[in-house]
């Protein structure tokens, strides 16, 4: 059992109601509930970048979309509430909070290749609730709901509650992970957001303003969230995905279960320039942004795959799951952080280009803080006063 976490400081999640003042300017953070977004909202977010922002969409490691150096944060609200990337607001609530607590991790291929089921539309009914649900009042920006369609990739990043959707063959639809512990299940499609929404309900009931996870709760405290969740739900199932290995990237060409392709990729940095943002909404496509950074361009057909390959590889997409940008990651860093202590991109696009190796997941961040940190094992090289630093990170939550 974990040791109770106070956090050094008060949750200051930005969202774009509520954006962070950083050093190179307003930095919002976009939530896209199962990373999901359309081609106009791609074209959106492209367009308020440059003319509002640095002129990049920043991909983070929860799948959403960071925009930095903001001059007009109301112009740029505006503009994505129009395109539906932020809620309009429902009876008076709080807008800026109800944006910040839709945090959900969906299995990225889902509906598309493989799974259990399709877990798109419960991730959507989830988002709905979301927006209007009660007893959401406390809950922290940092608080993460998960929908795994059964394959285990969103459940082994352990959200603080999550569903884990079984095989048809099997009784019940859904079992329902808190913290990483199965608390019991669920009998049908609809019974699953209101299932996590009750754990949502009882963490911001119990949490104070340096609680935002359930593992940051005293031990006495999580089993108690647990227990209360055990006693609304039926029995668990045999936990089948626990077992299953991690895959590789989603990076290249992919042919879905309906025999179009999907087409995987990143960017250098997790950076994605606005032209070539342009130019992915162009497409006219369904795009979805994963935790590992990958942009997922879905349902082509093959010879409208072939173009988007020759067009934007050239342009600064990378589809070669080989590439070292696919195991290489960074925060900020100075000068747009503050509190960095290095120009962290600039060493990482320079370690990269010396060529060496990359053997392992790296994460460069420019203080203790570890900004954008995977949640699964890596190599964290850290700048401090005195330079750089490397330590293997187990599990970052």
């Amino acid at each position: 059992m974990t040791e109770p976490r106070e956090r050094s400081a008060d949750d200051r999640c930005p969202g774009v109601f509520t954006p962070h003042p950083a050093a190179d300017g307003a930095l919002a953070r976009v939530r896209l509930p199962g990373g999901v977004l359309s081609a106009a909202q791609m074209q959106t977010l492209a367009e308020v970048s440059a003319q509002h922002g640095d002129g990049y969409l920043e991909l983070t490691a929860r799948a959403n979309i960071q925009l930095r150096g903001i001059s007009d944060v109301e112009a740029v609200a505006d503009a994505l509430t129009a395109a539906g990337l932020v809620p309009d607001g429902v009876g008076g609530e709080d807008i800026g909070g109800r944006e910040k607590i839709r945090n959900i991790v969906v299995s990225p291929l889902t509906g598309r290749i493989g799974g259990h089921a399709d877990a798109s539309p419960i991730a959507a009914a989830l988002d709905a609730e979301l927006r209007r649900a009660d007893g959401l009042d406390g809950l922290s920006g940092r608080f993460l709901f998960g929908v795994d369609d059964g394959r285990g990739d969103v459940a082994r990043h352990r959200p603080d509650v999550c569903a884990v959707l079984r095989h048809p063959a099997e009784t019940g639809v859904a079992d329902i992970v808190v913290d990483g512990e199965v608390a019991g299940s669920v009998d049908t499609t609809a019974a699953v957001a209101p299932a996590l929404l009750d754990v949502a309900r009882a963490m911001a009931a119990l949490t104070g303003p340096r609680r935002w996870r359930i593992h940051d709760l005293d031990a006495a405290t999580r089993v108690s969230v647990i227990d209360a969740a055990r006693r609304r739900l039926g029995p668990p199932g045999d936990q089948t995905w626990a077992d299953v290995p991690a895959t590789g990237p989603v990076v290249g060409w992919f042919e879905q279960d309906d025999g179009r392709v999907l087409l995987g990729a990143v960017v250098e940095l997790g950076r994605l320039p606005s032209r070539l943002a342009e130019f992915l909404a162009a497409v006219g496509a369904p795009i979805t942004i994963t935790t590992d950074r990958e942009i997922l361009l879905c349902d082509l057909t093959e010879p409208i795959a072939e173009t988007v390959v020759r067009v934007l590889a050239p342009m600064g997409l990378i589809f070669d799951a080989a590439s070292p940008w696919v195991r290489v990651t960074s925060c900020a860093g100075a000068p747009g952080c503050a509190n960095s202590h290095a120009p962290v991109r600039t060493d990482l696009a320079n370690r990269v280009a010396v060529g060496e190796p990359v053997t392992d997941r790296e994460h460069w961040v420019g203080c203790e803080r570890g900004c954008g940190s995977p949640t699964e094992s890596h190599l964290r090289v850290e700048a401090g006063p005195d330079g750089y630093h490397t330590r293997r990170v187990q599990e970052n939550r």
